[in-house]
């Protein structure tokens, strides 16, 4: 490469606590003990779906801070995104939460993109606690991109169910906890999928691009990684993936899928599998980050991974370009 694109932290941004809060449906799936909060309903009380994901979101973040043992006053900065137009979910959850806050959107890469940028400045010690958080939620996802659920339009094989769910992870560049040691922003890449049923399409190829960069920039192969998590590609891109790496002689035997982890697709009505920026964002503090804390996994790499098109976009016939950023986490030393 020409430039440096995969940066090496040296000793990284330690995630010092984590949260995962889920839905009625996420609470039904194959990791519903393993989340910190689940949700018996999902309106969590409120007047609307909208306040429902802000709701949520408060939930996620409020568990993160108090598990990691800080108050909101001691946060230098949130990063966090949703789904909804101009991430209000996000923006309305930060009216009680009431710390510094820098808005993110990358549709369902939003969790790598704003553990990315916030490792870069907690370990540097810029802006040493950093909250990142995200979130998503089924009903407002179904509004916002497709028609309202009274509308009781059919969904299609390839399509996913969008992840009534949210994460948040606490940054510090000292302390106990999994450490983010490396990492790869991605770059957009568009191979003109259309259909808005068929996002695990869209987003394969972005997934597949990183990963190879991440791994020239670090020298490494697959099989130094105890899992190549990525973030919500489903059956369809799951598939996708293997058949592009393994175009460039590369397999992934060690791959995982947030969007094939979350929900049991035999038992669970969500055709091609999970998706939504709350997907990752709630496997990777559900799942993988307690057993990067417990020594059960050493070194795993971690990607996110979007499909970046609007309601407006998708109607004129605009193709849907992906994106996908890639972390590379250690486990407690």
């Amino acid at each position: 490469m020409s430039r440096k694109e995969t940066l090496v932290l040296g000793q990284g941004a330690v995630i010092r606590a984590w949260a995962s809060v889920g839905g009625k449906k996420e609470g039904e799936g194959p990791l519903c003990r393993e989340f910190d909060l689940v949700n018996g309903e999902n309106s969590l009380g409120q007047d609307s779906w909208e306040q429902s994901e802000c709701q949520l979101q408060q939930q996620c973040a409020e568990l993160c801070l108090r598990k990691g043992e800080i108050t909101p006053k001691e946060v230098d900065l949130t990063l966090g995104g949703d789904l909804q137009a101009q991430c209000t979910a996000t923006a309305y959850a930060m009216r009680s939460l009431g710390t510094p806050y820098a808005g993110l959107y990358g549709a369902c890469s939003t969790m790598a993109q704003g553990l990315a940028l916030g490792a870069c400045l907690s370990s540097s010690c810029l802006l040493p606690r950093v909250l990142v958080m995200t979130s998503s939620h089924f009903c407002t996802a179904e509004r916002e991109f497709r028609t309202p659920l009274e509308y009781g339009g059919q969904r299609t094989p390839t399509a996913q169910w969008t992840a009534t769910a949210a994460g948040a992870c606490l940054l510090s560049p000292k302390g106990e906890g999994p450490r983010i040691t490396a990492l790869t922003f991605g770059r957009v890449v568009d191979l003109q999928i259309t259909d808005i049923n068929n996002m695990g399409a869209a987003m394969a190829p972005a997934a597949a691009q990183t990963i190879l960069r991440h791994l020239k920039g670090r020298g490494t192969r697959p099989g130094d990684y105890d899992a190549i998590v990525t973030g919500d590609l489903g059956q369809v891109g799951s598939r996708l993936l293997h058949e592009i790496l393994e175009g460039e002689g590369l397999p992934l035997p060690n791959h995982r899928d947030c969007g094939l982890m979350l929900y049991d697709l035999q038992t669970q009505q969500v055709d091609a599998g999970g998706s939504g920026a709350g997907c990752s964002a709630s496997v990777l503090c559900a799942h993988f980050l307690p057993r990067l804390a417990a020594g059960e996994y050493r070194r795993i790499l971690f990607l996110s991974t979007g499909a970046l098109m609007s309601q407006t976009t998708f109607l004129q016939g605009e193709s849907i370009p992906g994106l996908a950023h890639a972390i590379e986490l250690e486990g407690c030393i």
